[in-house]
């Protein structure tokens, strides 16, 4: 079991939140640095607030500081809050001395779905050695679903399928270490595991067997656990986004059995962003934690924008020992295009999600090669400052930009063609914060020299273009005025919402509803301003539609033409705010007298907190 103290955090006389905190050494004079939690209400505005740590039962670990997140995707009803302690635990990761890094290697799934052989796993071992990815850092072949077997031995224990796994699971196991690499077992927190025969399959689940699981895991080899979700709730519930349980006491329960084998094994877990496990958090229960329903198959664009959306606010939940898991890769699978596959690999490399192959590996191509084997962009994602990228500006139907720090001081930017076409793709410095940088082509590896305000290059349909920069010249930076949502106009049906005892928002805006910000300051001289919203959006979602993980809305200036904004999800509940989601908008006159609308013709945007505008 994991050695622990509780404590309990509490802003501004809020329940308190509790803090599990694993030990930062077996001694009272070492630091662990950089504990972090959300905490879900009672922030306002300004520097009014207190945090109190406290445990009612017991004693807490020592503390030596607390810090608070002001970022560039922030909220006022959930701060993330950073504690760097004295004398005590490692906080919410994990601590088991494995995925320091995301973890890299093979899982049939996406080629085999569940109808995979000794033979294809033992096979896609000797390609990894083959073809060089093994010394590119894909070290692990795990199993998926299928190979277990339909009931247990006459002691209650785990065991496979022979007509799967004629040699057994240790022999194969015991094969893949012989070649140098790591084995992967695959099991759920479920009745049954999933299968690809619409729940029929009924292979075991290892729900109340955990201990004995695990023990079976870590005697037979394992090097890494993919825990699943099925048949989470009963022997008869396959599939449920939605369920009546709490998913976490599940996952947590191997976590423990996994611990006491003391065999290091990476935990994965699997249960498709049901819950929001980032805020659980996430690391204190995995190494990594599936953030979205499965990627494929089949894949196609769609299915990326749902998953790019739904990682938007939760970022900073990622660093080493525990990560968000955007699924396995796709890349050399058919649907989608090959600007369209260096697209998805580059933004999972950026986000630091787990780089796990999931294609034929005897049937992969020289392009395919190119874009898995690519030293820089698997650079980016072993960084060993563990930093994903995060989402700073949305240029609606026309690109995004990404961008996060790494450990040599640079600065990593992704941005991604929304365009269906090829085209010129202009990249503002400004929107990472800079004026001028040095600047590296990740894909080509070609160093581009200094680039001043933007940089110019030709980008295919739905590819990207992927920048190392260094020796960065900060831009200055946009102060704005706000404006309360719960000042302006409501009509048509939009009203406000109370959010907590500090935050309220205006929602049912779209459909008819409408928000009218008055007297909005246009400057001295007018035209085109950058505004900023903080606003909520729960809307989250486990299939493709025409605004996955989204909600649109339109803003018009004076009566003018409305500008679309595209936004993504602020979190899968309806209580945390994204701030400073940017967008220029032209129209203004000079003076306090202009009028900014916010509606939806067709569907419900966000629910809105406020309106910046850039002086």
């Amino acid at each position: 079991m994991l050695q622990l103290r509780n404590a309990f955090v509490s802003v501004n006389g809020a329940s308190g939140f509790q803090v599990n905190m694993p030990i930062s050494a077996q001694s009272w004079d070492i630091f662990l640095l950089g504990c972090l939690v959300s905490v879900s209400a009672g922030f306002k505005p300004g520097n009014t607030n207190t945090v109190a740590i406290s445990n009612p039962s017991a004693w807490a670990p020592d503390f030596y500081r607390l810090g608070v997140a002001q970022v560039s995707i922030k909220a006022t009803t959930i701060q993330t809050v950073f504690l760097a302690l004295l004398a005590s635990s490692g906080c919410l990761a994990l601590n088991n001395g494995v995925a320091r890094t995301p973890p890299m290697g093979w899982n049939p799934y996406n080629a085999f779905y569940c109808n995979t052989k000794e033979a294809d796993y033992k096979t896609a071992g000797q390609k990894l050695i083959s073809l060089g990815l093994s010394n590119l850092g894909y070290k692990y072949v795990n199993l998926d679903c299928g190979w277990q077997g339909r009931s247990r031995n006459s002691s209650g224990g785990f065991t496979w399928d022979t007509s799967i796994l004629p040699s057994g699971v240790p022999a194969l196991a015991t094969y893949l270490h012989n070649l140098g690499l790591k084995f992967g077992v695959y099991s759920d927190a479920g009745y049954y595991s999933c299968d690809s025969l619409g729940g029929t399959g009924h292979y075991l689940g290892s729900l109340g067997f955990e201990q004995s699981d695990a023990k079976s895991f870590a005697s037979w080899g394992a090097d890494y656990l993919k825990y699943d979700n099925c048949f989470a709730v009963s022997q008869t519930d396959f599939v449920n986004a939605n369920p009546p349980v709490q998913l976490k006491p599940h996952f947590d329960a191997m976590r423990d059995a996994l611990a006491s084998t003391n065999r290091p094994i990476v935990y994965s877990v699997c249960n498709w962003g049901v819950q929001d496990p980032a805020r659980w958090p996430g690391s204190g229960t995995g190494n990594s934690w599936r953030i979205s329903n499965d990627i494929g198959p089949p894949i196609n664009w769609d299915q990326l924008i749902r998953i790019i959306n739904q990682v938007v606010p939760i970022t900073q939940f990622a660093g080493p020992g525990g990560w968000n898991d955007l699924d396995m890769l796709e890349v050399g699978n058919s649907g989608l295009t090959f600007a369209e596959q260096q697209t998805h690999f580059a933004f999972w490399a950026a986000v630091k999600s787990p780089l796990i192959l999931s294609t034929d590996l005897t049937k992969i191509s020289s392009e395919t090669m190119s874009i898995v084997s690519n030293p820089r962009l698997i650079a980016v994602n072993q960084d060993s400052l563990g930093k994903s990228v995060s989402f700073k500006r949305r240029y609606t139907n026309d690109h995004d930009v990404w961008a996060g720090p790494l450990a040599d001081g640079s600065t990593v930017v992704v941005v991604i063609n929304w365009q269906n076409s090829q085209r010129s793709l202009t990249f503002n410095l400004n929107d990472v914060g800079f004026a001028s940088a040095t600047a590296q082509d990740l894909w080509s590896g070609n160093n581009l020299g200094e680039i001043r305000n933007t940089y110019t290059t030709t980008v295919a349909a739905h590819g990207c273009i992927v920048l190392k920069l260094t020796n960065g010249v900060q831009a200055s930076q946009s102060s704005f005025t706000y404006y309360d949502a719960t000042s302006a106009t409501l009509s048509g049906g939009a009203n406000k919402r109370t959010v907590s005892s500090s935050v309220t928002v205006a929602g049912y805006i779209g459909n008819g509803g409408t928000i009218t910000f008055n007297n909005v300051d246009g400057g001295s001289n007018g035209g085109t301003k950058l505004l900023s919203f903080d606003y909520i959006n729960g809307d989250h979602t486990f299939s493709n539609s025409a605004c996955s993980n989204c909600r649109n809305a339109y803003v018009s200036v004076n009566g003018g033409s409305a500008v679309q904004l595209n936004m993504p999800i602020s979190a899968q509940s309806w209580d945390i705010l994204l701030s400073g989601y940017l967008v220029s908008v032209s129209g203004f006159k000079a003076g306090k007298t202009n009028t900014v609308v916010v509606s939806n013709p067709s569907g419900y945007a966000p629910d809105f907190y406020r309106l910046g505008v850039a002086q």
